[in-house]
C-alpha cells in the first residue's frame, strides 16, 4: 500500500513538472523573435496588440484602398506599390509610393511620393519626384487642408465628387519648393486662398528673379526690375 502511494506521489510530481516545462516552453516559443535571412512576401500588415492597423507594406496587386477607422473604401485611381501609415484609430495618415517603367514606345515614366495627412483629411506635406518622357519635376509642398472630414467625400459615388467640390472648400497649396517642368528652380509662397504672392526663381538660363504678385496673379514688382 505504501509502495503504491509512493508511486502515485512520484507520478503526480513528474506530471506536474512536465506540465510546468511544457507551459514555460510554449511561453518562450510565443515570445521569441523569428529571424529570416530573406523573405518573399506580397503584403505585410503591422498591427497593435488589439488588431488596430498601423502600417501596410505591399506590392501593387495587394495594395489597399482608403482605410478609415479600420474600414476599407475603394480608392478611385491608386494603383501602385509602397507603404501606408495609419494613426491610432486605424485611419490612413500618410504613405510612401513609387513606381516607373518604359512603355512599348520607349517612353520612360517614374515617380516617388512621400506624404503625411491631416486628421481625417488628405495630404498636408509631400515630397514628390516625377518623370514622364522629357518632362521632369521634383519638389516639396505644404498644403492647408479644409475643415470638412474626407469621409464626407469618400462615402459618396465618385461620379458626384465634382459637384461636391463645388460647395466645399478645396485644399490649398501654401508653399512649393522644387524643380519645375520648365527646368527652373523655384520657391513659391501663397496666401490662404492659394494665390501665389512671392516667387523666388532661377530660370533655365541661370538668371535669378524675385517676383511679387497680386491676388489675380499679376506681377506688381520684380527684382531685377521689370524695365531692366
Amino acid at each position: 500500500m505504501e509502495k503504491e502511494l509512493w508511486l502515485w506521489k512520484t507520478y503526480a510530481m513528474v506530471t506536474t513538472l512536465l506540465l510546468v516545462v511544457l507551459v514555460a516552453s510554449a511561453f518562450a516559443l510565443e515570445t521569441q523573435r523569428t529571424k529570416f535571412s530573406e523573405i518573399d512576401v506580397q503584403r505585410i500588415n503591422i498591427v497593435e496588440p488589439d488588431g488596430t492597423l498601423r502600417m501596410v507594406i505591399s506590392d501593387k496587386s495587394k495594395f489597399p484602398g482608403i482605410i478609415v477607422k479600420g474600414k476599407e473604401l475603394p480608392h478611385p485611381d491608386r494603383s501602385t506599390a509602397g507603404m501606408l501609415f495609419f494613426n491610432d484609430e486605424g485611419t490612413e495618415n500618410g504613405g510612401l509610393i513609387f513606381g516607373g517603367m518604359k512603355d512599348r514606345n520607349g517612353t520612360v515614366s517614374s515617380y516617388g511620393h512621400l506624404s503625411f495627412d491631416g486628421y481625417e483629411q488628405d495630404q498636408v506635406f509631400t515630397i514628390d519626384a516625377e518623370e514622364n518622357g522629357n518632362s521632369k519635376r521634383s519638389g516639396l509642398s505644404v498644403v492647408d487642408d479644409p475643415d470638412w472630414p474626407i469621409t464626407d467625400l469618400l462615402t459618396i459615388p465618385h461620379s458626384e465628387w465634382q459637384n461636391f467640390m463645388k460647395t466645399h472648400a478645396p485644399p490649398r497649396q501654401r508653399i512649393y519648393l522644387g524643380r519645375t517642368a520648365d527646368d527652373s528652380a523655384s520657391l513659391t509662397l501663397k496666401d490662404k486662398d492659394g494665390h501665389s504672392c512671392i516667387i523666388i526663381k532661377v530660370n533655365t538660363d541661370g538668371s535669378p528673379v524675385i517676383q511679387f504678385l497680386d491676388a489675380a496673379g499679376k506681377v506688381i514688382s520684380q527684382l531685377p526690375r521689370l524695365n531692366q
